[in-house]
């Protein structure tokens, strides 16, 4: 893959991805640190008659941010060329920082529709470019450090987006009793379990890599711990629907298909 010196108006969209990058970080980080409104995991458990996920499995949020810093930081470094990946996903990723970082305010002062729009939002804007540059995601060497500081911490944003956006809707529709009645709230939740998983093995097939499928296995994992004992049914689903992203996660990043390029987490 070709690497350029990045032109002037392409050193600024990357100091707009660094500045977007903080402000997604330091919104989270202070509203933990000075308690103002809800936090995530409050939010989420403030309707979560559904479906819900254990507590703990927010913390990947400090993974996330960690490794989003990382990306950004190495785009302000002007020696860092321009690949063809951080040209194609500087500008979504913005949307999407923004997105995740505008949704921690929404949701601490419980703007729900507006958590809605942002984490679905969010979540569009960082999967579809990285969909629609699977190829060159594929064809990256493992030791590549646009796999490991590009592809790695955007997948494992769009992972837990793919978790969490469900989740979000589920939530706001039973704390507003708009749930639809033509299936059990049981259904309804077993319903999104297999939908995610469905989601993550198939994006999971198109991009190679396990930065996506992971966090959609903690996920599940973390929704299986919540509900074990309040809803057997859901939680066992969840805990079948984790194993199976994460161990068809790795079948898939790993295999060797005849005509495709070996890929590599």
């Amino acid at each position: 893959m070709s690497i350029i010196r990045p032109t002037s108006a392409q050193m600024t969209r990357r100091l707009i991805v660094l500045a977007a990058t903080v402000f997604a970080v330091a919104v989270g980080q202070t509203q933990i640190l000075l308690g103002w409104g809800q936090s995530p995991a409050e939010f989420s458990a403030d309707s979560d008659a559904t479906l819900r996920v254990a507590g703990y499995a927010f913390a990947i949020w400090g993974v996330i941010y960690l490794w989003l810093l990382v990306y950004a930081v190495r785009q302000a470094l002007p020696q860092t060329g321009e690949s063809l990946l951080i040209h194609r996903l500087g500008w979504p990723s913005v949307a999407a920082l923004l997105g995740i970082g505008w949704w921690v305010a929404a949701a601490a002062f419980d703007w729900e529709m507006a958590t809605i729009i942002l984490i679905f939002g969010a979540l569009g804007a960082v999967l579809i470019p990285l969909l629609a540059n699977a190829g060159a995601v594929r064809a990256l060497p493992r030791g590549d450090r646009d796999r490991w500081m590009t592809v790695w911490p955007l997948a494992m944003l769009a992972g837990w987006l793919t978790v969490a956006a469900p989740l979000n809707l589920i939530t706001v529709a039973t704390g507003n009793d708009a749930l639809p009645g033509l299936l059990s709230p049981t259904v309804w939740a077993i319903l999104a379990i297999v939908i995610v998983s469905a989601v993550a093995l198939g994006v999971t097939q198109r991009l190679r890599t396990l930065a996506y499928g992971l966090p959609i296995a903690w996920g599940l994992l973390g929704a299986f711990v919540a509900e074990q004992e309040r809803n057997p049914v859901v939680g066992y689903v969840a805990l079948a629907a984790g194993v199976a992203v994460l161990v068809g996660a790795i079948v898939l990043t790993f295999r060797l298909k005849a005509g495709v390029e070996r890929p590599t987490a």
